[in-house]
C-alpha cells in the first residue's frame, strides 16, 4: 500500500490574502492546523504529494472543461493571481512526468482524464502548498475535478475518481501523499461573499468523517448550490479524498472566518 496520507483543507484566497485582517483567535489556530497537517505528511515521507482542487478557470474555461484533470508536467508556476494580492510569492513547484504518466495510465483503466503537460496553479493550489511546503521541496501532482462550469461530474463520479487515485497510488512503488482541496460551504465573487452555512458544514463533516458513502453521495447540485452556496459544488474533491482512503477521519480544525469568506477546515482520514 503506498498511499500514506489522505487529508483535505480550506484554500479560499483570502486565506493568506487577507491575513492581515482576520481575528487572531480564529487565523492562529486555523494556521497551526495546516502546520500540524504539513508535520503529518511529512512524517509520512511522501515521494510525491497530489494536491486535488477546483481549478477556477486559470487553465480551463468553457471552451474545453474536463470533468477530470491531472498534471504531468516537468514543473509547475504559481500563484496565477498577483502574488501581492495573494501574499504568495511566484515559485516552480517540482513535478514529475513519468509517476504522473504511471498514475494517469493506472486511472485510465476505470476514469477518463485530461492529461496536462502545463499547468499553471492559482488559489486553490497555492494556498495549501504556501503551508503545507512552504520551502518548496515536495514533488506535486495536480488534479483537478471541474466545481465551476455545469454541467458537473455526479458526486459518485468523484467517488469513482477518489477510488481510482487509491488504486494508481498502490500500483505504484513511490510513496504517495493526497490533499483535496475546496471549500466548504462559500459564495466566491457575489455580493454574498463572507456567508458561510456553519451548520451545513458541520453536517458535511460529520458525514466525511464517517466515511459515510451513501450520506456524502446524497446531495444533489440543487441542494448543494441553495445551502453551500456555488463554493459548496467543491465537495467533489473532498468526496474524492474521503473514497481514496475509505478509513476513519479526523475534524482537526473547522470554524467559519467571514474575512476568509469561507468555513476553514483542516481534516485527515486513516488509509483503510
Amino acid at each position: 500500500m503506498t498511499l500514506v496520507y489522505s487529508g483535505v483543507c480550506s484554500h479560499g484566497p483570502g486565506i493568506t490574502g487577507r491575513a492581515d485582517l482576520a481575528d487572531p483567535a480564529l487565523r492562529d489556530p486555523f494556521y497551526a492546523a495546516f502546520h500540524a497537517m504539513r508535520d503529518e505528511i511529512a512524517a509520512t515521507k511522501p515521494d510525491a504529494l497530489i494536491v486535488l482542487a477546483a481549478e477556477h478557470f486559470a487553465n480551463f474555461f468553457m471552451d474545453k472543461m474536463p470533468s477530470f484533470a491531472i498534471g504531468m508536467g516537468e514543473s509547475y508556476t504559481g500563484p496565477i493571481e498577483d502574488p501581492d494580492w495573494l501574499k504568495i510569492p511566484h515559485r516552480a513547484v517540482k513535478g514529475d512526468p513519468d509517476l504522473s504518466r504511471r498514475i494517469i495510465a493506472e486511472m485510465m483503466q476505470t476514469v477518463d482524464l485530461t492529461y496536462c503537460e502545463e499547468w499553471r496553479f492559482d488559489h486553490g493550489i497555492m494556498v495549501p502548498l504556501h503551508f503545507l511546503d512552504p520551502a518548496n521541496e515536495l514533488t506535486v501532482i495536480p488534479a483537478n475535478i471541474n466545481c465551476q462550469g455545469p454541467p458537473l461530474a455526479p458526486l459518485h463520479r468523484a467517488w469513482a475518481f477518489g477510488e481510482a487515485l487509491r488504486r494508481a497510488a498502490d500500483a505504484v512503488p513511490e510513496r504517495i501523499a493526497l490533499v483535496a482541496t475546496g471549500g466548504i460551504s462559500h459564495w466566491p465573487a457575489t455580493p454574498d461573499s463572507g456567508k458561510i452555512n456553519e451548520e451545513w458544514d458541520r453536517e458535511f463533516m460529520r458525514r466525511w468523517v464517517a466515511c459515510d458513502k451513501d450520506a456524502m453521495l446524497s446531495y444533489t447540485d440543487e441542494e448543494t448550490y441553495r445551502d453551500g452556496g456555488q463554493g459548496g459544488f467543491e465537495i467533489r474533491a473532498f468526496i474524492a479524498a474521503a473514497a481514496a482512503a475509505q478509513g476513519q477521519g479526523t475534524l482537526h480544525f473547522y470554524t467559519p472566518i467571514p474575512i476568509f469568506a469561507v468555513g476553514c477546515t483542516i481534516a485527515s482520514m486513516e488509509i483503510a
